[in-house]
């Protein structure tokens, strides 16, 4: 129709690419990129391509199934999706869910209820904010070993909305990250994303140059 080459990629895919070539996975033929915002996406790289699949759906981390017990769909439709618990909606739920258990002091009762407000009051020491983030990082990690125990990647990077908490949030995904990896992925290092909303274009661009 344009008369010239085109290519297409996923968002999350380019985005992966992008942290290969000029971002935190410099020099990784093998690494997952996870983004948390409003869901979760994902990219995968193996032996420098990303993982597209049959049907182009690729890497869509976010709709591994993590509780069989879930009773919420998803938006996908589905139940127990990761994305239900890991993005910034999913951590909003978990964060209503467990003030609502119980009247244990927290001053996330005195906020609108926001995965920032959560991480916030978890630099502050608040309690009830770190039991909904330790949760957080349970589900996300466990899932990112399942999935290191397929594509064996050097390097899980984590972008999105989500990872401007910034170190903090790894603490907890990597911890239970090392309680479910198998022996040959105890070395995958997980590390923040670097460049940002500009990722997805540059990945885009990488798929041509």
């Amino acid at each position: 129709r344009f008369g010239i080459p085109v290519r297409l990629g996923n968002d999350a895919n380019c985005a992966a690419l992008a942290e290969v070539v000029a971002g935190a996975a410099v020099g990784c033929q093998d690494m997952v990129l996870i983004t948390l915002g409003t869901g979760v996406g994902g990219g995968v790289i193996v032996n420098g391509q990303p993982v597209v699949g049959a049907h182009g759906a690729g890497g869509e981390i976010g709709h591994i199934c993590v509780n069989y017990e879930e009773e919420d769909h998803c938006g996908c439709g589905n139940r127990g999706c990761l994305e239900q618990y890991a993005s910034a909606t999913g951590i909003t739920r978990l964060a209503g869910k467990r003030l609502k258990a119980d009247d244990a002091p927290s001053s996330l009762r005195d906020r609108k209820l926001s995965a920032k407000a959560v991480f916030d009051e978890l630099k502050k020491g608040d309690k009830i904010a770190e039991e909904i983030v330790e949760e957080f990082g349970t589900y996300l990690g466990h899932a990112l070993a399942n999935l290191a125990a397929i594509t064996d990647p050097s390097v899980i990077v984590i972008g999105g909305g989500v990872s401007k908490a910034g170190d903090i949030l790894l603490k907890y995904v990597e911890k239970a990250f090392k309680e479910r990896a198998f022996f040959a992925n105890e070395d995958t290092r997980l590390v923040l994303a670097t460049l940002g909303n500009d990722a997805g274009i540059c990945g885009a661009a990488k798929l041509i140059l």
